[in-house]
């Protein structure tokens, strides 16, 4: 059988597995996907509301909160789940027709399928709700997501070898990740910071998704400091890094 095809099916099969091991086969699962970044979004808009008295951007702290909120997840959704896509799948490693990649694979597709999904309901429903019309730049916003997920997914190949190879690094990698959240646009424009803090906040690839992100939704958003070459560099670095680590650490990774 042509080894494509095989890789396909491969997929295909653990698609099915880790939707029927993640959401269940209940819909409380889906729904909740749904809840959970629609509840984040929801106590972000009631807290800065109470202290500001309008968002950086435009009329609605929801939509502000939502676009740095849903960017951020294209990266950290997909990172943070694909990083035990082998442990989880080891089982199935046995087989010779299941390969470590197909495993990444199929989770890549099925949480980029669902954070597109719930990016789409969330911020489709905070848009109908608005009272003023709000043109969409869908160049800027695909990119964004896009340069995200890649950058998201050479982290995870990376971190799939490294937590294996050094479990005390998987330890530092949370410690480091954890204010990504703080620190990388979600709640402010990087733009606005005084120097030398802005220059030093522009380091962070992320907050480049973010600002890509906005210019979508924003037509009046200059996004002064973005450099899409920058965050481009940064994401398929990454990605080359992840999958040469991936391919040279496949037995390893089988049979660790």
């Amino acid at each position: 059988m042509n080894p494509l095809i095989t890789h396909f099916r491969v997929v295909g099969a653990l698609l099915i597995r880790e939707m029927a091991t993640r959401f269940g086969s209940k819909p409380g699962g889906y729904v909740w996907a749904l809840l959970d970044p629609t509840a984040h979004i929801f106590m972000m808009t009631i807290i800065f509301q109470a202290i500001a008295r309008s968002p950086a951007l435009g009329t609605s702290f929801a939509l502000f909160f939502a676009t740095g909120y849903i960017a951020f997840q294209f990266y950290q959704a997909l990172a943070s789940y694909l990083n035990n896509s082998v442990k989880a799948n080891r089982a199935l490693l046995s087989y010779p027709n299941v390969a470590p990649i197909d495993a990444i694979v199929a989770r890549f597709v099925l949480q980029m399928g669902t954070t597109s999904l719930v990016g789409f309901i969330v911020l489709g429903a905070i848009l109908a709700t608005m009272r003023v019309e709000t043109t969409l730049h869908w160049p800027a916003i695909l990119e964004a997501a896009a340069v995200a997920a890649l950058f998201g997914l050479g982290v995870a190949l990376v971190n799939c070898v490294l937590f294996m190879k050094y479990p005390l690094y998987q330890h530092i990698f949370g410690i480091v990740n954890r204010p990504l959240f703080l620190i990388s646009g979600v709640f402010f424009l990087p733009d606005s910071l005084p120097a030398p803090y802005r220059d030093l906040v522009l380091f962070n690839p992320l907050v480049h998704v973010i600002m890509g992100f906005r210019k979508g939704f924003y037509p009046e958003y200059r996004a002064i400091g973005l450099d899409m070459e920058y965050l481009y560099g940064i994401a398929f670095l990454t990605l080359f890094g992840g999958m040469l680590a991936f391919t040279l650490s496949g037995k390893t990774l089988r049979n660790e």
